[in-house]
């Protein structure tokens, strides 16, 4: 079954936690494949991703790009794996697809947003009857993780 993780923000924004999970994934040759809720929160990821930090940015792609399948990050918002990803980042409350041919499935929520919240406990409820090894993971003042289940 496919490890998934539920990484609940608190202190820091999407554009803030995500590129660091990303950097990580890259740094052990995972592809990752980022899936969005709307085209617009696709777009400004696109963006944001190369600019994030003056000293560093991800290669990436979006799914309206050519050679999807070279990209070692790809933004979508449907819920193919034209990359051949291994770990999966669902945002913004997008619904995930099948989650067989992953080894990691990470759901980003934002603590703050009563509808994210509301869909990350749906998405919960549904990951742990589909046998899927679950953990969840909140932030604490300091920005850090802590797993609290």
């Amino acid at each position: 079954m496919t490890e998934v993780l539920f990484y609940h923000l608190t202190e820091s924004t999407l554009e803030d936690a995500l590129p660091g999970l990303l950097e990580r994934s890259v740094e052990r040759s995972w592809r990752a494949v980022v899936q969005t809720g709307t085209e617009d929160r696709r777009d400004a990821l696109d963006g944001h991703l190369w600019t994030y930090r003056d000293d560093s940015f991800l290669a990436h792609a979006t799914d309206r790009e050519p050679h999807p399948a070279e990209q070692p990050i790809l933004l979508t918002t449907g819920e193919g794996n034209p990359n051949g990803s291994k770990i999966r980042f669902l945002v913004d409350g997008a619904s995930p697809p099948a989650l067989a041919d992953y080894d990691r499935a990470v759901f980003l929520f934002d603590g703050h947003d009563a509808a994210q919240v509301e869909s990350a406990r749906a998405h919960w409820k549904s990951m742990k009857e589909a046998g899927h090894a679950v953990t969840y993971w909140q932030q604490n003042a300091d920005r850090r993780w802590e797993r609290k289940a």
